[in-house]
């Protein structure tokens, strides 16, 4: 549960994008920087944890345009698995 609630936590603080994979590597989960450009792979355990909470409804990847990558965020649900614990 520890996972789930630490890689919720970096979606709700906006920390994490989706890149669709069509230019510059392969599809998958990256942090945001400062700037809110990619920077970064997100480790493999937390992109793991991430493609289970979105298959479960806890988090929504965002739509986006060409290979743009996209934002992440925690749904009702996954705010509600945040807000359960304490």
């Amino acid at each position: 549960m520890k996972g789930v609630v630490e890689a919720l936590g970096h979606v709700a603080a906006g920390a994490v994008l989706f890149h669709a994979g069509w230019w510059g590597g392969p599809e998958g989960f990256v942090w945001a920087g400062a700037d809110g450009s990619a920077a970064g792979r997100v480790p493999e355990w937390e992109a793991e944890v991430l493609m289970v909470a979105e298959r479960r409804g806890l988090v929504a990847i965002g739509r986006g345009v060409g290979s743009r990558d996209v934002p992440v965020a925690v749904t009702a649900a996954g705010l509600a698995v945040l807000g359960g614990v304490a």
